[in-house]
């Protein structure tokens, strides 16, 4: 399990809006970004963020590349890009949808309003408001690291149904195959 945070009074607060006015290039910006927030979500761990304070543009799109998103009472997330012509370009219109109903994800994308922790879980963007992200995190890291990650995977799988659920039965038999002796014992138990 991997625990993404940010540092000091904010998750993150996005880009700097001067560089970004200053860039040449502004596609391979875009792009590093979503090698960035793609990495996060490729990891082959559960990466689980903790939220604690401002959440802005490309924050939230790093928090939306985690698999579980975990909000402290002061978080607040925001995509104010609208405000000024830009919109998040690090994958956040692919995942944003992913993890909210569609029309949430319009509503928070389109009026770049900000949402604090309780709407955030309200809308799916977070799935707790904790006051340690950490202790969540911990408890989530208590699974079995292979499972945890084969769980990750089938979720993450975009394939059709019939693909997905060949794919599901075929994980769970390797899973048990490797740990068969701890499948008897916790059935003992």
């Amino acid at each position: 399990m991997t625990y993404l945070r940010g540092a000091g009074d904010a998750f993150c607060a996005g880009a700097d809006l001067d560089a970004v006015a200053a860039l040449d290039d502004s596609e391979a910006f875009a792009r590093r970004g979503q090698r960035v927030a793609a990495a996060i979500e490729e990891h082959p761990s559960v990466v689980v963020c903790g939220v604690d304070g401002p959440a802005r543009g490309g924050g939230v799109e790093l928090a939306l590349a985690a698999d579980v998103r975990v909000a402290t009472p002061r978080a607040t997330f925001a995509e104010p890009g609208v405000s000024f012509g830009l919109f998040g370009a690090w994958g956040g219109t692919v995942r944003l949808p992913r993890v909210m109903r569609e029309g949430d994800a319009l509503d928070f994308a389109l009026s770049g309003r900000t949402l604090d922790a309780a709407a955030a879980l309200r809308t799916g963007l977070v799935s707790r408001v904790a006051d340690d992200p950490r202790a969540v995190a911990d408890e989530i890291a208590s699974g079995e690291p292979d499972a945890l990650a084969a769980i990750k995977r089938r979720l993450r799988d975009r394939g059709d149904d019939e693909t997905q659920e060949d794919a599901e039965a075929a994980a769970f038999a390797d899973l048990h195959d490797a740990h068969a002796d701890e499948i008897a014992r916790g059935r003992r138990e």
